[in-house]
């Protein structure tokens, strides 16, 4: 009976047990099982059959199980879990195995970028996360994944507790592979001081071979095992047409391998398998050492995402059950117990006690709740149990939507790290160009084939693209996970760049320099004043100002009070609220409005130190009210500190005059613009920016939502508006005002290592290079400059994590 392989894995079988499929016309093929017809068909469709020809005779285990893998990607389950839908696009987060240099990067996202249907595919070097939009309709997530393994990755969607065991798994694998190299080369050196001494002594010839062969048992293992992940890269990069650092590592040492089993056997040259060991060995153990540096720098933000709670406790009536987090809605009854984490953002109903906020604000200190009071998802109950109505589902709850800003944090690159990007990516094809000129020139020059081949080694062994591609990645992995130690969220991680390039800070005064909860000191009433009518129009707001009145009239007038419903209520930007009620108008707000409003006053309502609030009815003043605000704790403190960082400070409000004046003299703000509306302090940050300024803002309120958005950076403090914190780019989560000069001390603490790790690479490259190629370095040094000059990169961004304190006088 005939034998025949099969057409995929290349295994033989008789021809009479192999399924024939006609669907390729004169010329049938034939394939052993179901899996490899899938995968053959996959690769034909996909233009990848070339595969074929460059496998040669190799043969591979049927793909039975990996096609069930991949197939497994299209599930329902799956989708419903991993994969999020907007405006008719496909997003998923994967984690894609064997990505080591910014040149992986490069090459899955060229790869991927060029298939039909992929929108958008962004990876992050520092945790091998890669963000993948694309349309469900023209390509399959299947094949998606088909395609990474295709060029010799595989990918898995991300999960934060799946991710930590497989970087513990690869920790392990690299950390056997570097004892393997580290016992072998040792071993080596040994015998290498016996080599040099009998070069210099003279040795006999027998005693020479037995030491180049213990040298050369010693080495194999080195070169095919603990660097075989620079062979399988550098195979596939080149593969993809393309030159990475693998490329370097992989041709450099097999190079020196080569000539050096080329000398053993024919006993006229000197062998270089200590120079092979060495190469790598040092570079692996550099590598070894990134990955635990880039797996530390990820763990913050790893850690905070995986404690999103999975079930809540839902009170039916006297029932409690157990409920899946995404099965909650709005206005269900909720228990949180002693050391349990509030899943949704709600309002206490029953009992009271303190919370540890850390995880939002960043601050240790617990706060205090009771009945009435907001918790937000992600608070800690320390010492009590308590019920609350659910305000929002799982999915728009503060926690969820900080998770998930988080996660994609890291998807919008600095622009200094893609232009480091671009530059590593054709670094290495420079390298290899100018080890072939010295190859040449030294061998035209003095005749030895030896002496050239091994200069030209060191040219590619010193030359480090990674220290040029980590250089940005990591110091940027490492400032987002201190910032969120802080409670500080950068949405993007282009804004720590932008944020330090900015040289002007402008600040709203209510709710972002003050307090945002003035009280009331004083109050006036006049003919006419009905307490129900104003506490139902000051209810309608969410000016602090509003809010100021409202607590008032709870606590002096709660039992004249009564529920009363208003018609036409509309917010007036910046001057106040105005509704009707059975056809009579009511207004409450500053004095702009009132005078606009035309309301009459029967005597003059001066205050050279509070903000004034009015109440009329029918354009009758019926009732006044000065309220203040109190500065922030360490207000004063933090704003000297950020003036020493070189910033121009400027408050904007739509205060008046001497409200302005006196907040500005008190926390040390020369520079000041009152009675502003929205649109005005939007025309003031325009100006400046004509000017050439680069504008950063801070506010909390509705009226800021539009200043926030003229500027290069929008910082919305968390205690703000839904809408400020929504338009922002930079969340603050606390009330502390101090987070706002740690957010700015990140930033240009984070683009200052970067300007460092760059200008070190290219000063490295610049001299370590043009040594090599005139001689003065031995292939096992370039191997460890090569790795000190990563493992520089990595520690230098470990340094973003201390954060100086300010004194407070």
């Amino acid at each position: 009976m005939s034998k025949r392989c099969c057409d995929h894995c290349h295994l033989e079988y008789d021809e009479s047990i192999l399924l024939k499929d006609l669907s390729f016309g004169q010329s049938p093929k034939y394939f052993c099982c179901k899996g490899c017809q899938g995968v053959y068909h996959l690769l034909k469709s996909e233009g990848l059959d070339s595969f074929y020809a460059k496998m040669g005779d190799t043969t591979l285990e049927p793909p039975t199980d990996a096609r069930e893998d991949s197939g497994t990607f299209d599930l329902d389950g799956f989708i419903s879990k991993y994969v999020k839908k907007c405006d008719g696009l496909s997003e998923i987060y994967l984690v894609i195995e064997g990505i080591h240099c910014s040149a992986c990067v490069w090459l899955n996202e060229k790869v991927l970028s060029k298939k039909e249907g992929i929108v958008e595919v962004v990876i992050n070097h520092t945790n091998s996360k890669a963000k993948v939009v694309w349309d469900m309709q023209t390509i399959k997530l299947s094949q998606i994944i088909e395609t990474i393994r295709s060029i010799g990755y595989n990918a898995y969607p991300y999960d934060p507790s799946i991710q930590e065991d497989r970087a513990n798994a690869v920790r392990k694998e690299y950390y056997a592979k570097l004892l393997v190299g580290v016992f072998a080369t040792m071993n080596i050196m040994w015998i290498a001081i016996a080599q040099y001494e009998g070069y210099f002594s003279g040795m006999r010839q027998d005693i020479k071979n037995i030491l180049n062969f213990a040298e050369f048992v010693l080495a194999t293992p080195v070169l095919f095992y603990t660097g075989s992940v620079y062979f399988k890269g550098a195979y596939f990069a080149l593969k993809n047409r393309f030159v990475s650092m693998d490329v370097l590592v992989a041709s450099g040492a097999s190079l020196a391998y080569a000539f050096s089993v080329y000398a053993m056997l024919s006993k006229n040259a000197e062998v270089y398998f200590d120079s092979v060991a060495m190469i790598v060995t040092f570079v692996f153990a550099g590598k070894y050492l990134e990955v635990l540096g880039r797996k530390k720098a990820v763990d913050v933000m790893d850690s905070f995402s995986s404690t999103m709670p999975l079930e809540a406790t839902l009170v039916k009536g006297y029932e409690k059950v157990l409920v899946p987090v995404e099965s909650l809605h709005v206005d269900d009854i909720l228990e949180v117990k002693a050391g349990e984490q509030v899943v949704v953002d709600g309002e206490i109903i029953s009992a009271e006690g303190f919370f540890d906020t850390s995880k939002l604000s960043g601050e240790s200190k617990p706060i205090y709740k009771s009945v009435g009071d907001k918790i937000l998802s992600g608070y800690i109950s320390l010492d009590s149990v308590l019920r609350y109505k659910a305000l929002s589902d799982f999915s728009s709850s503060t926690f969820s939507k900080i998770v998930s800003l988080l996660s994609t944090s890291m998807d919008k690159k600095p622009f200094i790290e893609k232009m480091a990007n671009t530059i590593s990516g054709y670094f290495s094809l420079v390298v290899l160009g100018l080890a072939l000129l010295t190859f040449i020139g030294w061998f035209i020059g003095f005749g030895s084939f030896e002496k050239a081949l091994i200069v030209a080694i060191s040219v590619i062994v010193i030359a480090c693209p990674c220290a040029l591609g980590l250089a940005t990645p990591v110091a940027t992995v490492v400032g987002i996970g201190s910032a969120v130690k802080q409670g500080i969220l950068f949405k993007e991680a282009s804004f720590l760049e932008t944020m330090a390039k900015c040289d002007t800070l402008i600040l709203d005064k209510t709710g972002t320099i003050t307090q945002g909860k003035p009280t009331v000191l004083f109050s006036q009433y006049f003919d006419g004043f009905e307490p129900s009518l104003l506490y139902a129009l000051v209810a309608n707001s969410t000016h602090p100002i509003s809010k100021g009145v409202a607590l008032y009239m709870r606590e002096n007038f709660n039992n004249e009070i009564k529920n009363i419903s208003l018609e036409s209520v509309k917010s007036i930007d910046s001057r106040g609220v105005e509704a009707r009620y059975k056809g009579a108008r009511l207004l409450g707000g500053n004095l702009k409005l009132m005078q606009s409003s035309g309301v009459v006053f029967e005597e003059e309502v001066v205050s050279e130190d509070m903000t004034l609030f009015f109440f009329a009815i029918n354009a009758k003043l019926v009732a006044v009210f000065g309220l203040q605000d109190s500065l922030r704790d360490g207000a004063k403190e933090t704003i000297e500190a950020l003036k020493k960082m070189g910033l121009d400070i400027v408050m904007l409000t739509g205060d008046i005059l001497h409200v302005a004046q006196d907040i500005a003299q008190k926390v040390g703000i020369k520079r000041f613009e009152y009675s502003l509306l929205p649109s005005d302090k939007a025309e003031y940050i325009d100006k400046l920016r004509d000017d050439g300024k680069k504008i950063v803002m801070v506010g909390d309120g509705i009226n800021d939502v539009l200043a926030l958005s003229k500027s290069e950076v929008a910082i919305a403090m968390g205690s703000g508006t839904d809408v400020a914190v929504n338009v922002s780019d930079v969340v603050i989560g606390g009330d502390s005002f101090f987070a706002l000069y740690e957010a700015f001390f990140i930033s240009k603490k984070v683009y200052r290592i970067i300007r460092e790790n760059i200008a070190f690479s290219v000063v490295y490259n610049t001299i370590m290079i043009p040594l090599a190629m005139f001689g003065f370095i031995m292939p096992l040094f370039a191997a460890l400059s090569m790795s000190l000059s990563s493992l520089v990169v990595v520690v230098n961004s470990m340094r973003i994590g201390s954060i100086r304190k300010i004194k407070k006088g």
